[in-house]
């Protein structure tokens, strides 16, 4: 009799689609090689079911609160602008019905955030967490991650109580845009947010810098902030493409420039918030890419656990094995790597047989 073919299941959205896949396909492949515990946490439908979002980083008194600000229209709870460094927590501008604060142990344990896998950088960090919930018309379709603003000079050897730039790295990896704003009157990149930067290596499609307050400064002065601002991220940012450079004034004051600096600010305001505005249509695709890396470390962490495994002994000179496996991780990547091209190889080669026949 001839084979039925697979009925293809029905999802109402792709959110629901990946749930299912994740919760059949690849979590107990994470849960029986301990994947959370070398990686990122177990995603939880919170993950899947989240607002897009966007994260903003940058020195400390570049705007990023304001330009918060800007968007929304409004004032948001939590927050403080001001000349020198105010913000000295991450705050997720979420949605809701009123206005209100959540502290950051509490948006780590709900099953409704996106914000589970947090409680891995420990109590240091979640103490300068929290969330502000508001009714605003743009948070219905994305959330905004603020940060702290990253410290310079004498300032960046002030030692925080988590690792920023880890922190960084997770927030990256769940952000549909990532923004780095910059002050048009100082340019420098400290060691710190140097360090931020790279963290976000592997998201470079989601970079857009963002040269703020660009409206205090004529226009031949512009153009050469803008060629300095170039050179400046080519040595940080190590991508063979130019990261798209917005030029604006994002405040809730008129622009204090000439006639032709005015119009060309606003066509580049006017490109960037269009920009977000395309966030959440985009959103499916992302949650399917980060989906698909996560499930290539999965498989490389099954097959490097599973080589190890086999490696050590049933029963007695454990602890022998082990010291010796530590020496030569190296060596035992190799091994795992060369069997699996020659599986993959295999593999392939099988497909190939099957189709002509």
């Amino acid at each position: 009799m001839p084979r039925k073919a697979p009925v293809a299941e029905v999802f109402e959205s792709v959110t629901d689609g990946l749930k299912s896949l994740y919760k059949q396909k690849i979590r107990p492949v994470e849960e029986t090689y301990k994947f959370g515990d070398f990686y990122s946490p177990l995603l939880t439908d919170g993950d899947f079911d989240a607002k897009p979002m966007v994260l903003l980083l940058g020195q400390y008194s570049v705007g990023k609160t304001t330009f918060i600000r800007y968007l929304l229209g409004r004032d948001f709870p939590g927050q403080h602008i001001g000349p020198e460094p105010t913000t000295d927590r991450f705050i997720a501008v979420m949605h809701g019905m009123e206005d209100k604060t959540t502290p950051g142990n509490a948006l780590a344990v709900s099953p409704n955030m996106p914000f589970r896998g947090l409680e891995m950088f420990g109590n240091g960090f979640l103490s300068k967490f929290q969330g502000a919930q508001l009714d605003s018309p743009l948070l219905h379709h994305v959330t905004l991650i603020d940060t702290p603003g990253i410290l310079a000079g004498e300032k960046q050897r002030i030692g925080r109580s988590y690792s920023f730039t880890e922190v960084c790295g997770w927030f990256a990896s769940r952000s549909d845009v990532i923004l780095l704003l910059f002050d048009a009157h100082k340019l420098d990149i400290s060691d710190e947010f140097s360090k931020a930067i790279e963290s976000l290596k592997g998201h470079d499609d989601k970079i857009r810098v963002v040269l703020n307050k660009a409206d205090t400064v004529d226009a031949q002065k512009l153009l050469r902030i803008y060629g300095a601002l170039m050179w400046s991220l080519g040595k940080v940012v190590k991508t063979p493409e130019c990261v798209r450079v917005y030029i604006g004034s994002f405040w809730d004051q008129p622009l204090t420039c000439n006639e032709w600096s005015r119009q060309l600010l606003e066509a580049e305001m006017r490109d960037l918030l269009t920009d977000l505005k395309n966030v959440p249509k985009n959103a499916a695709v992302r949650k399917v890419n980060e989906l698909v890396k996560r499930c290539r470390l999965a498989k490389a962490h099954a097959f490097i656990v599973g080589h190890l495994k086999k490696e050590m002994p049933s029963m007695f000179g454990k602890d022998k094995a082990q010291a010796k496996l530590l020496g030569n991780l190296e060596e035992h990547f190799l091994k795992v790597h060369r069997t699996c091209r020659r599986a993959i190889r295999r593999n392939s080669r099988a497909q190939f047989l099957r189709a002509i026949h």
